[in-house]
């Protein structure tokens, strides 16, 4: 729903400071409201053609010829989607892990059912804040970043058995052959492995078995080097024969909890045992006539779109010059970031006032205070704690199979090559997602920010996440989407969900390809890539007040699918910022 003229003339009148404004400004705030109750889009399902092809979206090459593989076998989208996971636990071993976790956002395409797997990292049992703090309260260096403390209890076989058990038609040991081939036989290196491997270079020469495994000889690898990982494909045939147990109980969850404590964690033989998968409901919501589905809390992602979306329904964005577009998506995208670090946390230890953060009427209420003409500091919105800036090293994948079941995953293990602890013979490269929590309500965390305590450390809880797996559908067709990225995995999903929303020929390739900015609330400043923006653009925001701070690199791997509801025709698109990888079947 696009919000009347009415509540988009306001804007226009500037900073007039009379009686006679202030009158204009309620008047037009009571017609929003009026109009946030009136009924929600539905869409349309005269349209019902399947897609002629299925098709692969994935992080890297061979990832997406795992799914393609499992396809080809007579596999439906979540064996797919079991293959390509498993096989990037293995090529992408600085993005995502056997030892990390992640969420799984599907559609069933014959009953149109969807949920969300949440098999995030959980805190070990006998985990505290104070294990990362020093005598003086402040933060240690380097404790929720590297060695075992900084692992939580992994979420990612658990959730790869419940796929396949629940919704797949194809047994583990079928899906995860492809993966367990490539730890075996290796695979070349690419250039993204050693552009993550440099960034943490320091700790993979620091620790005899990671330099033994990911590097040559002590340095960073050439194109030619083949990485094995004989271990790890032992434990992927273990987990491939015998389920998730094989991992949660018995000789490999002991060598599991050994190798991580020998590298100063606590964790617990219990905390393995009773890990759960949990399916939660996502998050539902309109933006103009869009039906969107995306990732519920623990991650940040569903509700934080949903607010910043219905924000922008109530400005003039959508008409304006692109000064004045990136302004009011900077400002809605500022609003909605304050309420997250304000209230989102695990739903299971927490309750965030999550009806009242996704009500249009409250967006209408934050589209008035945005002042078209200037930007609006952060620090006027009211005291909000913040969190520390998440990891980027998050891969995502899209798939659509021929019956129309649909995938869009995200998967991490935090930082590039997580805590850089392999957990005993096992060769499980562990998480270091415990740096996602907040250390403790006020305390400064290595980044010199503070949490809030929906979001702080306790025992079995899950951190809060911005990865955002999202199915965007209208009359057109369905666009699944997500990317790795930390706090930008919003943005750049918000990004694409305006592009496809403003535009008649949509092409997925090109919204990949778009250039993106971003806002976070604090620190209060537009991130902006270093290519692609008119430097007279960046000069007229900061004319506005906005301090524009312009990146080193451009950032994230957004995978997407597009399916074409009229022409039954699939559109695959990689990021160029990656290597990325296509499979049609």
């Amino acid at each position: 729903m696009r919000a009347s003229w009415q509540c988009l003339l306001e804007a226009r009148y500037g900073k007039i400071q009379s009686l006679m404004h202030n009158f204009i400004r309620l008047f037009f705030l009571a017609a929003c409201l009026l109009i946030a109750n009136a009924p929600a889009f539905a869409r349309s399902d005269t349209l019902r053609v399947t897609p002629t092809t299925a098709a692969v979206a994935a992080a890297h090459p061979l990832a997406a010829q795992a799914g393609y593989e499992i396809l080809a076998q007579g596999g439906n989208a979540f064996d797919a989607a079991v293959a390509v996971s498993a096989a990037l636990a293995v090529v992408e071993p600085y993005a995502s892990g056997i030892g990390g976790g992640g969420f799984w956002l599907i559609h069933r395409a014959k009953d149109h059912f969807e949920t969300m797997i949440d098999a995030r990292e959980t805190a070990p049992g006998k985990i505290s804040a104070a294990m990362f703090l020093g005598p003086d309260g402040q933060p240690l260096p380097r404790a929720s970043l590297e060695g075992g403390l900084a692992a939580a209890i992994p979420g990612l076989p658990a959730g790869l058995a419940h796929l396949a058990k629940k919704y797949g038609k194809l047994p583990l040991k079928k899906s995860f052959a492809p993966a367990i081939r490539l730890a075996r036989e290796g695979f070349r290196i690419d250039a993204r492995y050693r552009q993550m491997g440099e960034f943490r270079l320091e700790m993979l020469q620091g620790d005899s078995a990671l330099a033994k495994l990911f590097l040559d000889g002590g340095a960073m690898p050439g194109e030619k080097f083949s990485l094995r990982q004989p271990d790890l494909a032992k434990t992927l045939e273990m987990i491939a024969k015998s389920g998730a147990s094989a991992f949660y109980q018995g000789a490999l969850a002991r060598e599991l909890v050994n190798g991580a404590n020998a590298a100063g964690g606590v964790w617990q033989m219990s905390d393995l045992k009773t890990y759960r998968v949990i399916e939660r409901k996502p998050i539902k919501f309109t933006f103009q006539n869009l039906a969107i589905t995306s990732a519920p809390l623990p991650s940040s992602g569903g509700l934080t779109l949903a607010q910043t979306l219905n924000i922008l329904e109530y400005t003039p964005f959508g008409s304006s010059d692109t000064k004045t577009r990136i302004h009011y998506v900077a400002e809605a995208m500022r609003r909605a970031f304050q309420d997250r670090a304000r209230y989102l946390g695990d739903p299971d230890f927490t309750a965030p006032p999550i009806d009242e953060l996704q009500d249009k009427t409250y967006a209408a209420r934050r589209a008035m205070t945005i002042d078209p003409n200037e930007a609006t500091p952060s620090a006027t919105l009211g005291d909000a704690p913040v969190k520390k800036s998440e990891g980027t090293s998050t891969t995502h994948f899209s798939i659509i199979d021929s019956a129309g079941n649909r995938v869009a995953a995200t998967l991490s293990i935090n930082q590039p090559f997580g805590s850089g602890v392999i957990a005993g013979k096992t060769g499980v490269l562990l998480n270091n997602t415990m740096d996602d929590f907040a250390l403790s309500p006020g305390v400064p965390n290595s980044y010199g920010l503070v949490g809030s305590e929906a979001n702080s450390i306790k025992p079995s809880k899950r951190a809060l996440s911005s990865m955002s797996p999202t199915f965007v559908e209208d009359d057109r067709g369905v666009l699944i989407l997500g990317t790795p990225g930390g706090s930008r995995i919003i943005s750049m999903v918000l990004l694409g969900i305006l592009d496809y929303a403003a535009t008649t020929a949509f092409d997925v390739q090109n919204m990949a390809a778009l250039p993106r900015f971003h806002h976070q609330y604090l620190p209060d400043r537009i991130e902006v890539e270093p290519e692609g923006f008119d430097p007279k653009v960046l000069a007229q925001l900061s004319s506005l007040g906005h301090k524009v701070d312009i990146g080193k690199r451009r950032w994230g791997n957004l995978q997407a699918v597009f399916f074409d509801k009229k022409t039954g025709q699939t559109q695959v698109a990689n990021d160029p910022r990656g290597i990325g990888g296509l499979a049609w079947y």
